[in-house]
């Protein structure tokens, strides 16, 4: 298994709705990748300063599931609609869990 992990910190003029409204996509990626095996998603709970304001983690069978999903259409397309206007920052990490 193989694990994915996006982290964001947003623009400082990104509210409540926007943050809402890319959860509610983002929600919709597992049943349009059928390479996903596991994804959760979620805002940071403020605990911490510095922290990221949001991290996906998505869990795959495969290096080439990982690749499908990263390239995949409705992926990309999330992104653009979502995501990249609304980002300052971004970190990411893929790594081999399990057996």
């Amino acid at each position: 298994m193989y694990r994915h992990i996006a982290m964001f910190r947003f623009n400082d003029d990104v509210d409540q709705s926007q943050v809402t409204s890319i959860s509610e996509a983002l929600s919709t990626l597992p049943g349009a990748i059928e390479q996903i095996k596991d994804y959760r998603h979620g805002a940071d709970l403020g605990i911490n300063d510095g922290n990221f304001d949001y991290v996906v983690v998505a869990d795959f069978a495969s290096v080439d599931d990982y690749l499908v999903y990263r390239d995949h259409p409705v992926h990309r397309d999330l992104i653009k609609a979502h995501i990249i206007d609304h980002v300052a920052a971004r970190a990411a990490v893929q790594y081999h869990i399990g057996n």
